[in-house]
């Protein structure tokens, strides 16, 4: 009895994919790392996309994360469309001290096309002294991609970093409440033109005067 109330629970979950896109040594995995353990670790040595699932609370629901850790060999390799077809939310992640790394982000989103919530993330906001990109060129990209925006600094902020994962996620679920409506819509508004179809149908069999 224990072991299916445990089972249903967890078919019961929202479960949402997230993928973290960025130039290298932007602090992807930080950024990630940060989110599922709350710790930090600066040096990475990523060979390989990783994928990592997580349990949280958002506003009391539980959800599962299931998060791609994208992992780029150079600036000339950009995402691919399965990317974006796989993820519910993309993060769109640039280093505030790397004005690549920002000019990288603008042509992944051209190359990803994507028609799911994003949000574009400055890191290392805790390095201003090093910054080559303002706070207003990340708000003016934002305002082009129609995303929300946030500079954070995985090496400082535990609950920024949460944060900025926990809007994302509100914003997926609530784009899935959206696309459910809208089919609905889609499949009673079909209905009710058939329904006026054949009214119409039905009239013109009357006799005229």
């Amino acid at each position: 009895m224990t072991s299916r109330g445990i089972r249903r629970k967890k078919s019961s979950l929202s479960e949402v994919k997230v993928a973290v896109v960025g130039a290298p040594s932007v602090g992807k995995s930080a950024l990630t790392v940060r989110f599922l353990t709350k710790r930090y670790i600066g040096e990475y040595d990523h060979q390989q996309e990783s994928k990592y699932k997580h349990e949280a609370l958002l506003d009391g629901e539980p959800i599962l994360f299931e998060i791609l850790d994208t992992c780029p060999k150079g600036l000339n390799e950009l995402p691919g469309n399965e990317v974006a077809q796989w993820a519910d939310g993309l993060f769109l992640v640039y280093s505030i001290t790397d004005r690549e790394s920002f000019n990288y982000v603008r042509r992944a989103k051209q190359s990803l096309q994507p028609e799911v919530p994003l949000t574009l993330v400055g890191n290392k906001a805790d390095m201003v002294h090093l910054r080559q990109v303002s706070l207003e060129e990340g708000e003016i990209l934002a305002k082009d991609f129609e995303c929300n925006f946030a500079e954070v600094a995985a090496a400082e902020q535990v609950n920024q970093v949460g944060e900025v994962f926990h809007e994302l996620c509100r914003e997926v679920l609530s784009h899935r409440r959206r696309a459910k409506h809208s089919l609905l819509d889609r499949m009673l508004g079909s209905k009710t033109a058939y329904r006026v179809y054949s009214r119409g149908k039905s009239d013109s069999a009357l006799p005229k005067d």
